[in-house]
C-alpha cells in the first residue's frame, strides 16, 4: 500500500466510473439500505476462513480468486472499499487483496453513513461481468509469524502495538505491547480518519514513530487492518502485520502479560 491509500468521498464521487467500488457490508444492508452507485457487494464474512484452526484468517488463493472473479474485479483494477463501521471491515478486505498481489487499493475515508450525508446513493446492483481473477505473489508482504513477533518484543528498535479495547488489553496482552485502540484514530463526527497532524501526534504519544519497526496485532487481524492502512497512508514503511494475532500467539504458548503497565 502507499500514501494515497485513503481517498475522500468527494474524490471518489468524481471518479466513480473509473474505479471498482467494493461494499463489504452484509447483503441485507447493501440491498436494503442502499450503496455507493456502481458498488459491488463482497460481504465481510465471504473473505474470511472461519473453518480452520485460526478462524478469521485469509480465505486461500482459490477462494479469493473465485470471489473477486464473481464480483467482476480484475487484478489490475483500481479498487476502493468501504463499510459502515469507520472502515475497519473494508480495511481487512484491502489487506487481504494486498496479500494476494493486488496493488491499486484504496480505503474510502469515512463510511457509508458519512457518504450518505452529501452524496448520491443507489438501491440497484450493477450488472457484473465475471472475470478470471489472477492471484499474484505480492512484491512485499508485511505478514509476520510468532517467531518474528517474539524477536520484536526484545528489540529496542521495534514497537509492538495492541489495537484492541482497553479491557481486552488488561485481561491479557503480549509482553511489552503498547495499547493503541484502533478507534483512537477515527473522528466520530466525520466517521473517517482524524487529521494527519492529529494522527501523528496520537501515534507519537504511543511510541509509534516512523523510525521504529511497528508490529501490529489484535485477536483475529480485523482491527489491525485498519491501523495498518492508517500507517500506510502516513508513509510508515516498516510495519509487521501479525495475521495470527493473539489467537495464534496463545496457540503456540506465547507468554501473556495481564498488567496495564505497558500501555503507559
Amino acid at each position: 500500500m502507499n500514501e494515497n491509500v485513503v481517498v475522500s468521498a468527494d474524490r471518489l464521487a468524481d471518479h466513480l466510473g473509473e474505479v471498482r467500488v467494493v461494499d463489504v457490508r452484509d447483503a441485507w444492508e447493501y440491498d436494503g439500505i442502499g450503496h455507493v452507485p456502481g458498488a459491488v457487494n463482497v460481504p465481510f464474512d465471504s473473505f474470511r476462513d472461519e473453518e480452520s484452526d485460526a478462524p478469521g484468517t485469509l480465505p486461500g488463493e482459490d477462494a479469493w480468486a473465485e470471489l473477486l472473479g464473481e464480483a467482476g474485479i480484475a487484478a489490475d483494477d483500481t479498487v476502493v472499499a468501504y463499510d459502515d463501521t469507520h472502515g475497519v471491515f473494508a480495511a481487512r478486505f484491502l489487506v487481504t487483496a494486498e496479500a494476494y498481489g493486488h496493488t491499486d487499493l484504496h480505503l474510502l475515508d469515512g463510511d457509508y453513513s458519512s457518504w450518505m450525508r452529501e452524496h448520491e446513493t443507489s438501491d440497484e446492483a450493477p450488472e457484473v461481468e465475471p472475470t478470471t481473477y489472477e492471484v499474484r505473489e505480492p512484491e512485499h508482504s508485511p505478514f509476520v509469524d510468532h517467531e518474528e513477533v517474539e524477536a520484536a518484543i526484545d528489540d529496542p528498535d521495534s514497537v509492538l502495538v495492541d489495537t484492541r479495547d482497553d479491557w481486552e488489553y488488561e485481561e491479557g496482552h503480549l509482553p511489552g505491547a503498547r495499547l493503541l485502540d484502533w478507534k483512537e484514530l477515527v473522528d466520530e463526527e466525520t466517521r473517517g480518519l482524524k487529521p494527519r497532524e492529529e494522527l501523528e501526534a496520537i501515534l507519537a504519544d504511543h511510541g509509534v514513530t516512523p523510525d521504529k519497526r511497528v508490529v501490529l496485532y489484535c485477536n483475529t487481524a480485523r482491527r489491525i487492518s485498519h491501523t495498518y492502512v492508517v500507517l500506510a497512508s502516513l508513509g510508515y514503511d516498516d510495519v509487521g502485520f501479525y495475521e495470527g494475532s493473539l489467537t495464534d500467539w496463545e496457540a503456540v504458548g506465547g507468554p501473556i502479560e495481564t498488567s496495564s503497565e505497558s500501555s503507559e
